[in-house]
């Protein structure tokens, strides 16, 4: 045979024996396709002894003749695997599975490893026994669940994971036998993999039970399928990587935390995301603070002079049940002294490494006692981390260690540090959108609220709105005051579930239901039951979209008559009205509560009571009332005591409520409508019963002549001649009796009012040429601003108002 001539630096070489065996052919071949190494298994497997095969090119040894192209690996690739034809020493062929492996030496030089197990080595055989001990045996913690997502199977791992055998958990699923938020996630993703044939990932598992130091848990779940592909049960498995990483070793850290930090824009849940991230892998408790309210770019962070620092506890997380470590919860206000590490921090700008026997520990230990879980938990080591972006401070992040017993090393708080750059990033993000959110979406609400409230006599009105301060944005509360017939005035005050953009559309779509339902006259409950009725509507419709629907929409009806000084009330599941009577004794009117709007199918109900003139009611949503320094009892106790001290102007009355309530910008939106009853006294009515006779008619315009004389009223007598002439008429001629004739003078509007016990509401219709009725209707519409129909429960009532502006 010819040999090639070997590069300089390559020897002729056996593959080490302590690598491979006899077992497996091994072979060497360089970049040009010369073999430059030979094992002991080669020989067994074709034949040839080391000196005569080191040199030749490896195409000698096959069977088949291919092309050069074809012996070439690919450009650029690592590995190769395949079946390939061989030729024996003796001439046989001889079918080999290969698999080759490119390594560069130190010298740049390029070889390529070719392994191939012999045939015929005795080999330790693969049984159903040594299935279950791979099983049972692993260091995860694996787990079969069948289609009901009942355990079938679980290993060791999961045994001490749970602290239950296998026999007490079988056909348990995953929440009968772990209760807890990880587990219903776990089994939601199991019934995920059962029903889309696809893996599911969880990176958290249920904590052992019995110990205090929290597990690094990397789930994942996997259909098991059928020889047909039909899924058949779910396979679980689980790794602590607790126990395999360091974080100063862990890239995987920060490419978790590119994947969980910052997924919403939501700031309260970032700061989440980056706690459940470094908790435990880079400390044993984080807790993040975030100044409330967030600065402005143009504002300064506060030095070390500027007193002490309050912030929001916005997210905690530790190694131990329930963060006892954080003297206050999650929402609530942490402050901390001048010159403490983390007021120290955040006027610094940089993250600062402490030994909790530091002088400035001990000292922020000494004088603050909001830090004394650092000793009563052992902490031994901590590092403080500003959250900053765009040039602006948000807040601040504390990491401690008191279960790992190595400190935070330098290379540890470059990891926080860039960990919270990438919280900041995301939180400034949020804030930047919310507040052009709830900017455009405050100008939508305020386009869609009364400008003005309209002038009416039988009440006086004072209103507030406030707009919720959360990141949630602006809600869909909502008040109006709409003028109906008789001079009688509705008051409306609701609240759509949920905030933002579509909140405050559908509070708009509501309230202009609401004037269109208010404009026919519907009693309260018959309204409520349409509104019902649109939510259902809207909530079909938007279907599917994010944030679809208002169910759970409340909303009150008042109606007030000033004549009768009745007032009649419908709620649905809204808070009751306040009322204070004239003599200052103040209590809630009882009004059967209905169910929030949308749930559709269940009746409203209407409660009828009499107010005295200069009673005092007040309407209003449950952001008022749901306040975080006080719980329901006490906030009503202190409307109770604003309302009833008196005041000059209701508008005295609105701002002693709110002040004595919100001592916080409120987390819900809050809007307050308080009105002061008047009454029409009687001679400011006149009412007379008619006989169902057309010769009253002359009687009718008689009557109403005097009254407008009384009035002073002469020269409005024309026109409401005309008015009760034909309203009179009609109703002898189409209703039923009895008949009443109704005038009110309101101020600068002249109402005239004929009421039947007939249902049948008139049409005005256009007459023809030579038709000698029809007419009447149209020459009222004519004559009078504006004119309608009012049903009661036995009959109706045609009213006409005749503007007295002029007279």
């Amino acid at each position: 045979m010819e040999r090639f001539p070997i590069s300089p630096g390559e020897r002729p070489e056996e593959t080490d024996p302590s690598r491979h065996s006899a077992d497996t052919a091994s072979a060497t071949i360089n970049e040009q396709g010369i073999v430059i190494g030979w094992s002991e298994g080669a020989r067994r497997l074709l034949g040839y002894v080391t000196s005569e095969v080191i040199g030749l090119p490896a195409a000698r040894l096959l069977a088949d003749v291919v092309s050069d192209a074809a012996r070439r690996a690919p450009l650029g690739q690592e590995r190769w695997s395949g079946t390939v034809a061989l030729r024996h020493r003796n001439g046989h062929r001889v079918d080999v599975g290969l698999l080759a492996h490119r390594s560069t030496s130190t010298s740049g030089a390029g070889k390529w490893l070719v392994l191939s197990p012999v045939p015929g080595t005795p080999r330790t055989p693969w049984s159903e026994t040594m299935r279950e001990w791979a099983f049972t045996q692993s260091p995860c913690l694996l787990a079969i669940f069948d289609t009901d997502l009942r355990l079938m199977r679980a290993n060791a791992g999961v045994e001490r994971a749970l602290s239950l055998s296998e026999a007490a958990m079988q056909g348990l699923r995953l929440p009968d036998i772990a209760p807890d938020p990880v587990s219903d996630e776990i089994a939601r993703r199991m019934r995920l993999a059962l029903e889309t044939g696809e893996p599911q990932h969880v990176g958290a598992f249920v904590q052992p039970t019995g110990t205090s130091a929290a597990h690094d848990w990397a789930t994942s779940l996997a259909p098991l399928r059928d020889p047909d592909g039909q899924v058949r049960a779910v396979f679980l498995a689980a790794h602590d990587r607790t126990e395999v990483e360091s974080p100063r070793q862990q890239p995987s850290l920060l490419s978790d935390a590119d994947a969980h930090i910052g997924t919403t824009l939501n700031s309260a849940r970032t700061a989440q995301e980056l706690t459940d991230v470094t908790v435990p892998r880079l400390a044993d408790f984080v807790a993040v603070d975030l100044l409330d309210p967030p600065p402005r770019g143009d504002e300064p962070t506060p030095g070390p002079a500027a007193g002490p620092v309050a912030m929001c506890r916005t997210a905690v997380r530790s190694v131990l049940a329930g963060s006892p470590e954080s003297p206050v919860g999650v929402g609530g206000t942490i402050v901390y002294p001048p010159l403490s590490p983390p007021a120290e921090c955040l006027a610094a700008g940089r993250g600062v490494l402490y030994g909790t026997d530091d002088l400035v520990i001990a000292r922020w230990v000494a004088q603050d006692p909001g830090a004394a879980w650092i000793r009563e938990y052992g902490t031994h080591s901590m590092m403080a981390v500003p959250l900053r972006a765009g040039g602006v401070a948000l807040g601040m992040a504390v990491f401690a260690r008191h279960q790992r017993r190595e400190p935070f090393e330098p290379e540890d708080l470059r990891l926080a540090e860039r960990l919270t750059t990438r919280a900041a990033v995301s939180i400034h993000n949020a804030r930047r959108h919310h507040t052009r959110e709830r900017t455009n979406t405050m100008t939508l609400q305020r386009s869609l609220l009364p400008q003005t409230l309209p002038d009416q006599p039988a009440l006086e009105i004072a209103s507030r709105y406030l707009p919720a301060s959360t990141e949630s944005g602006v809600g869909g509360d909502w008040f109006d005051v709409i003028p109906l017939s008789g001079a009688r005035v509705a008051l409306v005050v609701g609240d759509v579930v949920g905030h933002g953009m579509r909140a405050a559309a559908t509070m708009g779509r509501l309230r202009t239901a609401v004037r269109t339902l208010a404009d026919v006259d519907l009693p309260p409950d018959e309204l409520l039951t349409h509104l019902d009725d649109l939510i259902i509507h809207l909530t079909a419709d938007e279907a599917g979209t994010e944030g679809a629907g208002g169910i759970g929409t409340t909303c009150l009806y008042v109606v007030y008559d000033p004549v009768s000084r009745h007032c009649t009330l419908a709620r649905a599941g809204h808070p009751p009205p306040v009322v204070v009577s004239p003599d200052g004794a103040v209590y809630l009117l009882d009004v059967p509560v209905g169910p929030p709007l949308g749930l559709g199918g269940l009746p409203f109900e209407t409660v009828d009571t009499e107010l005295a003139e200069g009673s005092i009611l007040a309407l209003y949503t449950d952001g008022l009332l749901q306040t975080r320094d006080h719980d329901i009892d006490e906030a009503l106790d202190g409307m109770f005591a604003a309302l009833s001290r008196p005041a000059s102007t209701l508008e005295t009355v609105c701002d002693r409520v709110l002040t004595g309530l919100l001592t916080h910008r409120p987390e819900d939106d809050v809007a307050l409508l308080v009105a002061r009853t008047r009454a029409l006294h009687a001679d400011r009515v006149a009412a007379w019963d008619l006989p169902s006779d057309p010769s009253i008619v002359a009687q009718a315009r008689r009557r109403t002549t005097d009254q407008l004389t009384v009035w002073g009223l002469d020269e409005a007598t024309f026109v409401a001649e005309l008015v009760v002439s034909e309203l009179v008429t009609n109703a002898i001629r189409y209703g039923r009796p009895p008949i009443q004739l109704r005038l009110i003078h309101e101020n600068s509007t002249l109402i005239c009012e004929v009421s039947d016990s007939s249902s049948t509401a008139p049409h005005m219709r256009r007459a023809r040429t030579f038709d000698e009725g029809g007419r009447g209707l149209l020459l009222v519409a004519q004559l009078a601003q504006r004119w309608g129909t009012r049903h009661a429960p036995i009959g109706k009532t045609i009213w006409a108002e005749q503007s007295l502006a002029g007279y």
